[in-house]
């Protein structure tokens, strides 16, 4: 089964909103062995939307818009459907009386005709009620294609999409089995894994495929397995990241796309009742920041001192002025007082410094562009590593954040077994 997801909206085209719907979208129906065959940006004018309506038709089974259905005039996916269906706009009384409530009963203003125009309907359309927002959705058959018309605001649509969409799609069509695997990796780039990992990919059954997803620092592998016996899918998938670890274990660092490194370094934080800190200069705070995306971080991570300017290293992280005069502030000197006074004043078990050159430019006697020292303070000693992330500012920042969480990582499973 296949679908198609279509955007519509200029505000998406000139980059005034960036699109999360169709992610949402597709991961839902991935769930339930839908295949997302392709996702569609397109203008909020008629005949452009009439044309996209025309070429998806009998060529994929669902496709799934959002956008178009506020109660401004430059909103006219309802027009357009009932233009490409041949059918009228009709007041849904059930639509209607729960916008009336909304407007009237929690906003406490009187309706206006605006409002009311979000219960028109086409009149050959399947109403998808919207027990979130003001406009319903819509679900229209034509041919072997099903057309399903969404509001654009991200919560109206999640909901529409959870409890109207997903159970009907379940319900009325058979639909094979979609297993994934997503398996995290640090430390080393993509060609050097698939060279590792070639005769094993080469031996995987033809139903599962690999598909390498790298990132500044990291790269994510993820198995696909498709069919219709999930039980045969879900021990295939297994057996094969089974015989991937035992390959590539020593630098694997979590599984699936919620077991991010800072859930890893969260749980092992959390199980050893184990505390950490951060001392920022040319990462920014971005290893903060991402310690602290995990629910329940306050368990472990005490807090970060961004030391940009120089002054604030001295005056706050208690770093020597003689140390930065006589190494610089790019230095595995700075990064090691960095890490130690971070540890200091935030009382913590384990504490992360950062300092280093993410450019776009370097002043003579400063450090080469991409250097980066990355200092780790633990309970028990001291260490700092050298890097050269090259460039871009943005590849510099990433690698260094991601690279520092790596050499957490592994400093806390050491400490786990020693």
């Amino acid at each position: 089964m296949k679908a198609t997801i279509v955007t519509i909206g200029d505000e998406i085209l000139i980059g005034q909103i960036v699109d999360t719907n169709s992610g949402f979208i597709a991961k839902a129906l991935d769930k339930i062995g839908v295949e997302t065959v392709e996702m569609l940006s397109i203008s909020d004018k008629k005949q452009h939307i009439l044309d996209t309506f025309s070429n998806l038709q009998n060529k994929v089974d669902l496709v799934i818009i959002t956008g178009g259905l506020g109660p401004t005039k430059d909103d006219i996916t309802k027009h357009t459907f009932c233009e490409y269906f041949d059918d009228v706009l009709v007041v849904n009384q059930q639509v209607l009386s729960h916008v009336t409530q909304i407007i009237e009963g929690i906003y406490k203003r009187p309706i206006t005709q605006l409002n009311k125009d979000q219960a028109l309907v086409p009149s050959k359309c399947e109403v998808l009620f919207n027990k979130v927002g003001t406009a319903p959705g819509m679900w229209m058959k034509n041919q072997n294609t099903v057309y399903i018309s969404l509001p654009g605001v991200p919560y109206e649509m999640k909901y529409l999409v959870e409890n109207e969409i997903i159970p009907k799609v379940v319900k009325e069509y058979k639909r094979p089995y979609i297993v994934h695997r997503t398996i995290l990796t640090y430390g080393q780039g993509e060609s050097m894994i698939a060279e590792r990992i070639e005769n094993w990919e080469n031996k995987l059954p033809e139903f599962i495929k690999l598909a390498y997803l790298p990132s500044p620092g990291k790269v994510r592998l993820r198995l696909t397995a498709r069919g219709k016996d999930e039980q045969i899918l879900l021990k295939a998938i297994e057996e094969n990241v089974q015989s991937l670890t035992n390959i590539i274990g020593d630098i694997i660092v979590g599984f699936d796309e919620n077991e991010t490194i800072e859930v890893v370094i969260g749980k092992l934080l959390t199980q050893q009742g184990k505390t950490i800190s951060t001392a920022e200069s040319c990462s920014g705070g971005k290893i903060a920041q991402m310690l602290t995306s995990v629910a329940g971080s306050s368990a472990y991570f005490r807090g970060s001192v961004v030391s940009y300017a120089t002054d604030i290293k001295t005056s706050v992280l208690g770093v020597d002025a003689k140390i930065i005069d006589a190494f610089s502030v790019v230095s595995s000197e700075v990064a090691k007082e960095m890490a130690l006074g971070v540890q200091k004043l935030m009382k913590t078990d384990y504490a992360i410094a950062t300092t280093g050159n993410a450019g776009p430019t370097s002043e003579p006697g400063n450090a080469e562009v991409g250097t980066v020292y990355i200092a780790l303070a633990t309970p028990n000693r001291v260490f700092v590593e050298e890097f050269n992330f090259g460039q871009p500012r943005e590849k510099v920042i990433d690698r260094t954040s991601n690279k520092a969480l790596e050499i957490v990582q592994k400093e806390i499973l050491k400490n786990a077994y020693s």
